[in-house]
């Protein structure tokens, strides 16, 4: 057994790079070596800002002998199938084997591949590795043919066992393989050899380099937290930063400095962007207060004056850079609290394009505006103040501040209204009608936050659908799935009760006709070449006929209602369409609570499945009910009854569903499932009326005593006419009755 010890010295790899090429090297090597024969026994890859290194453990001296058997052509067959054998197999006539088999001799060929020494096989897979490296970005540099993602400047490759160590040979246009390292760039650059990777490991420590990048986050946070603890002040939380940090300094230093007064007055969260965004710098914060007063910066070395020119340099540069941020938060400030207010920004917004198909920014403001309108109400908000507020959610984005630092959108937004002396709600829907952006985001609450968060996202998937823009496979360009997570957690969280459907069906509408206007204006002419080319020939005519000439007077109100009455059936496939995407998502939210698909179809497949709030209510119990001895019985009971019937329907030719009849009846059981079925068949539908799943539940575990005595006792298909279709009468209504709850046939069991 041996330890492998590769390390790939280059210039600074980015550090957003160097954890995915980590992993890369481990698995083209030891995917590489063991295809060889090589197996290990456990392998480890860590990153710094000038090398991959990577470290196997146990790796076998040899690749073992292989002997495989061939079978051939029979013998007597044709030479040319024989030499065409022997190429394959690499051997000659006088080394094949007969062999008597059941169809007569046949040629059989021994062919053994003796093992290699690790070495050869190493330096075989690791040049492949180094020429076929998946970099997202790579160059070239000097006259050779290598591609990497800066220039590489080492290969350390040492094989080491117990009585040694040894350098695997390698030369890859030029570079030669060894068993020397280098430290620190400035701190410690002479020439390390090593023999092993306890002995690499050591000997970079002392020529400070820290080599595990766990290890240098640690180190950061640590001194950090520290140093801000010790001003009474608490270090941003950021491990994205981190990381990053950690992936640009090999002997982290970490230094806090101060923020010049002039600049503390800025919102906290525009300071924190620029100084990480440009800087990459920590933001540390008073918690009394929250307002940003220091910054931590990280070094890539010690000094003799401990960081004090480090720090000024980095003091210059921020305060630059501040300096800016200041002048567009007084630019834009000016501008939302002057007469024309957060307005003046929209008129900017129609010169920028959302999608070429969709329109403007500005024409989707107006759709998003007239939607929120139309919810404001089923949600518990004041529909001028939705209205409103979806008008300037989006103004924010002709700012200053949001060109430079777009992610601060919707933030800034909340800051302008606030000033301006607008409404809180509408302030808050500013920043929150983007949320919730992901499956951890926190949901608005507002709500005129969730009639502008709600018409955006149903906006956004409509206009993709409108124009056949649908995610398909694993592409979604348009984060639409995304968005239709959003609308379902902001629709389930806040308990709105509305349909779906007609929403969609409404947003639709408001797209085609947007995108109908806009073609008579800029393509076409013609409005009837622009209908043809949205709704299509045959309803082009329809359309025009019935607009006349008040399409160049862009009624869009009018248009609107003429498109949702006469181009309904356009409208209600796309919103159709749409609802089964909803479905789909809703799936893998509810599966990731714990609720099977099977019941979550159950449910999907009865009348108001888009009522979301409705359709989860019932599917969280039904889940429990079917997680229930009573409820597995049950469905038991009902998937037999549903066999049977739908056999004996298939046979007879006719439907059993007009009820049984009691003086029919001639079992004790049989009687007993009537008259339960008699009693709980109101109740379930009472219940169900009411929307009380759990009182539904509890009529359906009713029945499961009598059901189940009633298969025990009683033969359905007897010899008696009269009585068997009373029979299989009385097992529709055990059919009927239980789906009134959910379609049962679509659970599995």
């Amino acid at each position: 057994m041996a330890d492998l010890l590769i390390e790939l010295f280059s210039e600074e790899i980015p550090a957003r790079m160097q954890a995915r090429a980590g992993e890369d090297l481990k698995k083209r090597m030891t995917d590489g070596l063991v295809e060889a024969g090589l197996t290990y026994a456990g392998a480890h890859a860590l990153t710094t800002p000038r090398r991959l290194t990577l470290a196997i453990e146990g790796l076998l001296d040899h690749s073992p002998t292989v002997r495989e058997e061939r079978k051939g052509p029979k013998v007597g067959a044709p030479e040319k199938a024989i030499e065409g054998f022997l190429r394959g197999a690499g051997l000659s006539r006088d080394q094949l084997e007969e062999r008597d088999t059941p169809k007569g001799a046949v040629y059989f060929a021994i062919i053994e591949k003796p093992g290699r020494p690790a070495a050869e096989i190493i330096a075989e897979v690791l040049e492949d590795t180094i020429r076929n490296f998946p970099w997202p970005k790579s160059m070239r540099w000097g006259a050779g043919s290598l591609r990497w993602v800066r220039p590489l400047h080492s290969i350390l490759c040492v094989l080491t066992r117990e009585d040694g160590s040894e350098v695997v040979p390698l030369d890859i246009d030029g570079i030669t393989s060894g068993d020397a390292t280098w430290g620190h760039r400035f701190m410690a650059p002479a020439r390390i050899s090593v023999t092993s990777f306890e002995d690499y490991a050591a000997k970079l420590k002392r020529a400070f380099v820290v080599l595990d990048p766990k290890e240098r986050e640690a180190a950061i946070w640590q001194d950090a937290t520290n140093q801000a603890f010790a001003s009474g002040l608490e270090v941003v939380d950021d491990k994205g930063l981190l990381a990053e940090v950690a992936g640009l300094v090999e002997w982290p230093v970490v230094l806090m400095g101060s923020i010049d007064a002039e600049f503390l007055d800025l919102p906290p969260e525009v300071l924190q962007t620029s100084m990480k965004e440009h800087q990459k710098f920590f933001s540390v914060k008073n918690p009394k207060t929250g307002r940003i007063e220091k910054f931590i910066t990280v070094a890539n070395r010690e000094t003799a004056d401990n960081g004090a020119t480090i720090l000024a340099g980095n003091q210059k540069v921020l305060s630059a850079r501040l300096a800016d941020a200041k002048f567009f938060w007084e630019n834009d400030l000016r501008i939302a609290k002057s007469e024309v207010g957060m307005e003046g920004w929209l008129e900017s917004l129609g010169n920028v394009t959302f999608h070429n198909k969709l329109g403007t920014q500005a024409a989707r403001i107006d759709r998003i505006a007239a939607l929120a309108r139309e919810i404001a109400p089923v949600v518990g908000a004041d529909a001028d103040l939705a209205e409103q507020a979806a008008k300037l959610a989006k103004a924010d984005l002709s700012s200053e501040m949001v060109y430079e630092f777009p992610e601060l959108q919707g933030l800034m937004g909340r800051y302008y209204a606030q000033a301006a002396g607008l409404p809180q709600e509408v302030a808050n829907a500013c920043q929150l009608h983007y949320s919730p952006l992901g499956p951890s985001d926190e949901v608005p609450t507002e709500p005129v936050s969730v009639a502008v968060a709600l018409a955006d996202k149903i906006d956004t998937l409509t206009g993709f659908w409108a124009i056949d823009e649908k995610p398909t496979g694993s592409k979604d360009p348009y984060a639409l799935r995304r968005a239709a997570l959003g609308v379902i957690r902001l629709v389930l969280e806040n308990g709105v009760r509305e349909s779906l459907k007609a929403l969609c069906e409404r947003a639709v509408s408001q797209n085609f006709l947007d995108m109908y206007y806009r073609l008579v204006g800029e393509e076409y002419d013609d409005v009837t070449q622009a209908a043809e080319k949205i709704f299509g020939k045959d309803l082009a005519g329809v359309f025009e006929a019935a607009l006349g000439a008040t399409v160049p007077a862009y009624d869009y109100e009018s248009a609107l209602e003429f498109s949702e009455t006469r181009l309904g059936d356009v409208h209600v496939g796309e919103a159709e369409n749409l609802l089964s995407f909803f479905h789909d998502r809703l799936k893998v939210f509810l599966r990731d609570q714990g609720i099977r698909h099977d019941v979550i179809d159950a449910c999907i497949a009865m009348e108001g499945n888009d009522d979301l709030t409705l359709l989860v209510r019932r599917a969280r119990a039904l889940e429990a009910f079917m997680s229930s001895e009573d409820g597995e019985n049950l469905l038991q009971g009902f998937k037999r009854a549903n066999n049977i019937l739908s056999q004996a329907e298939e046979k007879d030719g006719v439907e059993y569903s007009y009820g049984a009849d009691k003086k029919f009846i001639e079992d004790a059981a049989e009687a007993a499932l009537f008259d339960a079925l008699a009693a709980n068949e109101g109740a379930i539908s009472s219940a169900i009326e009411a929307e009380d799943f759990a009182a539904a539940m509890g009529g359906m575990a009713a029945l499961r005593a009598p059901v189940d005595a009633f298969f025990e006792a009683v033969q359905v298909n007897s010899d008696n006419q009269v009585v068997r279709r009373n029979r299989l009468n009385l097992l529709s209504q055990i059919r009927k009755v239980c789906g009134q709850v959910a379609d049962l046939t679509r659970i599995e069991g």
